[in-house]
């Protein structure tokens, strides 16, 4: 019986590890858009899918856990979360790669305008002063990385916090 308890504290810690770490990285993505002021490109729109999907799923593997449902399940969503952030991953490889010039990014990168004056007189200076973002060029560095290779970080501690709670719990 003790090990069941341990089982279940394992998937709760990792279900729970995986899901506000997902929250909080597209919090803070959320955060330098809407606070920050830096538009996404149509790729940072892009990695932020994995995390809208996998937040759900890790709150469902909280839920199993919490609701004792077989460990399968709360291993089975976990998987797929670690699964989602690879994929969240690998779209961030690509996009930084893009940002180096190592390959070519995609042929648009268009996103929807936002911000732009509905009011005629303001609309050309809105024009000027509005420059649509680019999928070849970084926004921002930090430490010399982009969001794009921050993103790449994140989604790949995720995933191992995601894998290991679905190879190790129960």
């Amino acid at each position: 019986m003790i090990e069941v308890s341990v089982a279940q504290r394992q998937q709760l810690i990792f279900a729970g590890l995986v899901t506000l770490g997902m929250a909080a990285t597209v919090g803070g993505a959320l955060g330098f858009e809407h606070i920050g002021g830096y538009i996404p490109c149509a790729l940072c729109l892009l990695q932020r899918d994995p995390y809208y999907y996998g937040i759900p799923l890790g709150l469902l593997a909280i839920l199993t856990s919490v609701l004792k449902l077989p460990a399968w399940t709360t291993r089975t969503l976990l998987g797929i979360v670690g699964i989602l952030m690879l994929v969240g991953a690998g779209i961030g490889v690509y996009h930084a790669g893009a940002e180096w010039h190592f390959w070519e990014g995609p042929s648009t990168c268009a996103t929807t305008a936002e911000g732009i004056s509905s009011n005629v007189g303001d609309l050309l200076g809105d024009l000027d002063a509005k420059h649509a973002p680019s999928c070849t060029d970084a926004a921002l560095r930090i430490l010399g990385l982009s969001f794009a290779g921050w993103n790449v970080i994140a989604s790949l501690i995720l995933a191992a916090i995601a894998l290991r709670g679905a190879a190790r719990a129960g």
